[in-house]
């Protein structure tokens, strides 16, 4: 079988690593990622191909066709399916990325599933949302708006492709963790954001690392999207308990899928 995974996630590295050595002599692995550093993180597994963009709608249908030439003209070519499965394994809140992949599928007739992200620790996230004086909302917009109207530095771990959101806030009171790739400080330099306060790192983070960075830079209120423990969650909302920031949660989108089990039983 010919398996092409878009990753960059825990979840899409575990699956790529799960079927490298069950069963790395039955079946072709590609993962497709969106940064240099999705694939350095790929870089133990042996046996597969990596490939590094983001890509649109159109790039996918291509990219899931293969196109083979009939021997007789080199204007004729007929169309294949590249592979016998795409699981989308991408971050819960790349609705857009996703819905794309979905499409794609569809345009193209190849068998497509969604890797969702369980949590086991679902009780102890749901005491660490209990407990604290989380703000809920339902977007980087909404965090925006509510914290503009608020005092004190903010600490934005949402990520570069959310800055946008919070260009009304005064650039000054954000400090925000991004990954240490040209695109990331390109972002930051784009909202504005003063270079003292532009923390070019790789993650999930440490509940002390959280706390540490919290303290140095006198943070007042952390943002963060609701990733579960693959995504350092726990480790954030406890590090805002011990220091006495305010986080601010964007929910997570609901959507429906398949578990790791599931997809590696579908592979067989």
């Amino acid at each position: 079988m010919n398996i092409l995974i878009f990753g960059g996630t825990t979840e899409g590295r575990m699956l790529a690593q799960a079927i490298s050595e069950l069963h790395k002599d039955r079946h072709s692995v590609t993962v497709s990622v969106a940064t240099s550093v999705g694939a350095h993180e790929l870089a133990g597994i042996n046996g597969i191909k990596v490939i590094v963009g983001r890509l649109d709608e159109e790039e996918m249908v291509r990219l899931f066709l293969e196109k083979e030439s009939d021997g007789k003209s080199d204007d004729r070519t007929d169309e294949h399916l590249q592979y016998d499965l795409v699981v989308d394994a991408t971050h819960p809140y790349a609705v857009e990325v996703s819905a794309n992949i979905r499409s794609a599928a569809v345009r193209t007739g190849v068998r497509h599933v969604r890797l969702v992200r369980t949590d086991n620790d679902g009780e102890i996230r749901g005491e660490l949302l209990q407990d604290s004086d989380a703000v809920h909302v339902d977007s980087a917009a909404s965090a925006a708006a509510y914290l503009a109207k608020t005092e004190g530095r903010i600490l934005l771990t949402t990520g570069s492709k959310e800055l946008g959101a919070f260009r009304e806030i005064p650039a000054d009171r954000l400090y925000v963790r991004v990954l240490p790739t040209a695109a990331g400080i390109a972002a930051c330099e784009q909202a504005g954001i003063p270079y003292r306060n532009i923390i070019a790192m790789v993650g999930p983070f440490s509940q002390e690392m959280n706390a540490a960075t919290m303290r140095q830079y006198q943070i007042a209120w952390m943002v963060t999207k609701d990733s579960g423990k693959a995504g350092g969650f726990d480790e954030k909302m406890e590090a805002c308990r011990e220091t006495g920031a305010r986080p601010v949660v964007i929910e997570r989108p609901r959507e429906c899928g398949l578990s790791m089990e599931e997809v590696l039983a579908l592979i067989g």
